[in-house]
């Protein structure tokens, strides 16, 4: 399941202890089957003494001491290995606290304690590092930076957050996210390390830190060129924060996000973004409101370094390609991505075969990567596979759903532009299959949404509505469902879902009042003239609205369904992966 990054509704607990059992060697200690703290939670299956897990090919697998072949039982321990790793991930989860002067920054000095217990204070001082903050598009410009660097033809490490299917997306190797194997690998390697040396004083690191101890480790270990660390929340007490001499730095677009942990104002925002700025380290940014600017300039100011502003990258550098991410926001992306991309280059002296001379076009490197660059869950579309793998000769209607995780005020405008865009050039011409000509009266625009509880969807729902409207989109339904996901617990594809029967709906039916709201206000506010019932629904799962969706489109043959998944990067995962089964 998505794991949570902002919040849990638990408070924190002591720290998991989990019992060993002296099954593998030579990865710096044993491998722990079963934590004692979440037994309960768990699914790893009790193991016979004649058991035994080794490491075949690069994955884990269960075999036989007698010998036994590869086969179902291997992956079966290689699940339950990998599951009981989720489930010791789930009891480092904390509910987050503001982070600062009087607090530490939440005891953000531990981080080094950490370093030093699993010996990584070396090697962390190695790694060639390029650093991001931001509110809006950090991690597409670290996926930017991460793509025009590795055709460059280096090896790289890609830190992002949070994962929307699988934990294993946060750590990209060469554009790739790690393998289970290595995973397990790296994960065990930290964990009975970090088991052994904490106490009362210094006690296990919270999620968050552990997953970037956990990149600092897989990064070093495999020899990456090059490590782009995305900032989880904020910069100054991130976890990333951790490195003390990066070759560049970056922010990205700044906004009100987060307000409850980074401050009211965008001056407080700003604050503690640039506290990735380091002394005699280039800092890069893109337009910024006044009052962000200023407080970025003034920190720069104070350490003596230069903070470049970039401009949006214009199209035509690209030789007539387009962006890998969709969206006219990401060309300002893009430009703080080539900005990075070239500073880690000069300053590293590796700009042979690179050539920055010809101020018309970008090096044919850059372009590459820029095109060839892929992020999950943002500006995404992907049509129904379920309808699509029916009878071909039959037409069972057509759903398609475009995703983006956007969940704030200016991220939600963005979102509602580039879905409005999309859907213009989508009704224009016939499906992707070229089964079926649709066009602008054929099509109906639904929005799938949810957003978490410390957001104001008086802020939110409005923003993207009118800016659909402005656009000429107009919805004809919203459905409101929680969130499969749950915020305690990393789960994976293997987790069952919650039971409907048992969800609160509250915070969903407060998001429909706002919606019914909004269309009662303001007849022109963008909403389908529809019956007032038939206006929204709320959903106690995401599976039965996505049931109600396939049989609406297998109702309606003639009509295409566009259905917009926005408001919460966990239900944008959650969607894709009930939708990709």
């Amino acid at each position: 399941m998505v794991a949570p990054d902002l919040l849990s509704p638990r408070t924190p607990s002591p720290s998991a202890r989990v019992t060993t059992a002296p099954i593998i060697r030579g990865f710096g200690g044993n491998i722990p089957f079963r934590c004692t703290r979440c037994r309960s939670l768990s699914a790893t299956p009790s193991l016979r003494a004649s058991e035994s897990y080794r490491l075949r090919a690069g994955s884990w697998t269960l075999g036989m001491a007698a010998g036994g072949g590869v086969g179902s039982s291997e992956r079966d321990g290689s699940l339950a290995l990998y599951e009981e790793s989720l489930n010791c991930l789930s009891s480092l989860i904390t509910r987050r606290t503001r982070a600062d002067g009087t607090n530490k920054g939440d005891n953000f000095d531990l981080m080094f304690d950490y370093l030093k217990m699993l010996e990584l204070d070396g090697p962390i001082s190695q790694l060639k590092v390029i650093h991001v903050a931001g509110t809006k598009g950090k991690g597409s410009t670290c996926v930017f930076t991460e793509a025009i660097l590795r055709c460059c033809g280096f090896r790289t490490g890609l830190f992002t957050s949070p994962h929307l299917i699988d934990v294993r997306e946060r750590f990209r190797i060469d554009g790739v996210e790690i393998s289970e194997g290595k995973f397990l690998e790296y994960f065990w390697w930290c964990w009975n390390r970090l088991q052994e040396k904490t106490n009362d004083d210094v006690p296990m690191p919270t999620y968050f830190r552990f997953l970037a101890l956990l990149a600092f480790k897989i990064f070093s270990a495999e020899q990456v060129d090059v490590a782009i660390l995305e900032v989880g929340l904020g910069g100054k007490f991130d976890a990333t924060n951790v490195v003390q001499k990066p070759i560049v730095c970056g922010i990205s677009s700044l906004g009100y996000d987060h307000m409850e942990i980074l401050g009211n104002t965008l001056g407080e925002i700003a604050g503690e973004k640039s506290g990735i700025f380091k002394r005699e380290v280039a800092a890069y940014t893109v337009p910024q409101p006044e009052e962000a600017m200023s407080v970025l300039k003034d920190k720069a100011s104070q350490l003596g370094i230069p903070l470049h502003v970039v401009s949006p990258l214009d199209s035509g550098a690209l030789k007539d390609q387009h962006l890998g991410l969709d969206g006219e926001h990401q060309y300002i992306n893009a430009s703080l991505a080539i900005s990075l991309s070239r500073a880690w280059l000069k300053e590293t002296g590796n700009t042979e075969g690179i050539n920055f001379e010809d101020a018309t076009f970008l090096p044919e490197q850059f372009v590459r990567g820029l095109t060839k660059a892929s992020f999950q869950g943002r500006a995404q579309i992907v049509p129904d596979s379920h309808l699509r793998s029916q009878e071909r000769n039959f037409n069972l209607g057509d759903l398609v759903f475009y995703l983006d995780g956007a969940h704030s005020p200016e991220s939600l405008e963005v979102c509602a532009r580039w879905f409005s865009h999309v859907i213009r050039e989508d009704t224009q011409h016939s499906d992707t299959q070229g089964e079926q000509h649709y066009d602008s009266c054929n099509a109906r625009q639904i929005l799938l949404f949810n957003c978490m509880s410390v957001r104001d969807p008086q802020l939110l729902l409005p923003r993207l509505v009118n800016t659909c409207e402005q656009h000429g989109v107009h919805f004809h339904k919203a459905l409101f469902v929680p969130n499969q996901s749950v915020y305690n617990k990393v789960g994976s594809h293997a987790s069952p879902p919650a039971d409907p029967q048992h969800v609160d709906l509250s915070w969903q039916l407060t998001l429909q009042k706002v919606w019914e709201s909004l269309a009662c206000s303001d007849k022109d506010a963008g909403l389908s003239n529809t019956r007032d019932h038939e206006r929204s629904s709320v959903f106690s799962s995401l599976p039965m609205a996505i049931r109600w969706l396939r049989e609406n489109a297998q109702q309606n043959r003639s009509a295409r369904f566009q259905v917009l998944v926005t408001g919460s990067l966990h239900l944008v995962g959650d969607v894709l992966r009930l939708i990709k089964k």
